[in-house]
């Protein structure tokens, strides 16, 4: 096992990511020492009575804007436990598209701390000082950033070494090499006129990866097209790492 990766997630629904954490491969996770976490409220850097985290817009407009102060705040205690200088987060539908190349990239840091937003939006001046990325998961909106900062928790640690147990399990998944993955089958055999193709029946090896590599080419080409004009690092390797598809 390598280096711990610490993650620190600054909400203001601590509740909501919580469950999340404790649970499945992200609890493993941190039970192997692959990861550690925390959940930060940011509540807890206001400095009223009633812990108010958003105000109104200068210039107005509808809705409320969440403050600069508490998120800067959060993010100094939260650096001061740093080993290194962290990535800070900012979820964003205006952030850089998330994908799987990204998630790896995030996998290889030391300290990641993610600012989830809610209500209107967040004063800008957090994205220009105090965060180091801005991220977004897809073109749409959500309630608050608390559950898109979920998502890419999830698709990080995952990568972590030796998180999910068996060395090969990352190397054949959706977007890897740009690629969705092959149709995959389990038993029975037969199921209500539904059958396994005969090839994944031989026990041919070489024939299997030959059919799983064009099953991925086809699948790739017919629902995600976008991807094929994506630059690849190894395309269509002859035989090794074969592409693959999501798991959700």
């Amino acid at each position: 096992m390598g280096t711990t990766l610490q993650v620190d997630i600054i909400t203001i629904f601590p509740s909501m990511v919580r469950g999340f954490l404790e649970e499945s491969i992200m609890k493993r996770a941190a039970e192997r020492g692959a990861v550690t976490f925390r959940v930060i409220n940011l509540r807890d850097f206001t400095g009223d009575r009633h812990q108010s985290v958003d105000d109104r817009p200068y210039g107005g407009g509808p809705g409320m804007v969440m403050k600069p102060e508490p998120f800067f705040k959060a993010v100094e205690a939260a650096r001061g436990v740093a080993r290194d200088a962290p990535r800070v987060i900012l979820m964003s539908p205006q952030g850089r598209p998330f994908s799987q190349a990204l998630a790896a990239e995030l996998a290889r840091a030391q300290h990641l701390i993610f600012l989830c937003g809610h209500y209107e939006g967040v004063d800008e001046r957090v994205a220009q000082a105090a965060a180091t990325d801005e991220i977004s998961i897809g073109d749409y909106v959500l309630t608050n950033g608390t559950l898109a900062a979920a998502v890419v928790i999830d698709a990080v640690v995952r990568l972590l070494p030796d998180v999910l147990g068996a060395k090969d399990a990352t190397a054949e998944e959706s977007f890897q090499d740009n690629r969705l993955e092959y149709p995959q089958y389990t038993r029975p055999e037969n199921f209500r006129g539904l059958r396994v193709p005969d090839i994944l029946l031989t026990g041919d090896h070489a024939a299997i990866a030959h059919w799983r590599s064009e099953q991925s080419r086809q699948r790739t080409r017919a629902r995600r097209p976008d991807l094929l004009i994506q630059p690849e690092a190894d395309p269509w390797p002859g035989s090794g790492r074969l592409p693959s598809s999501e798991k959700s």
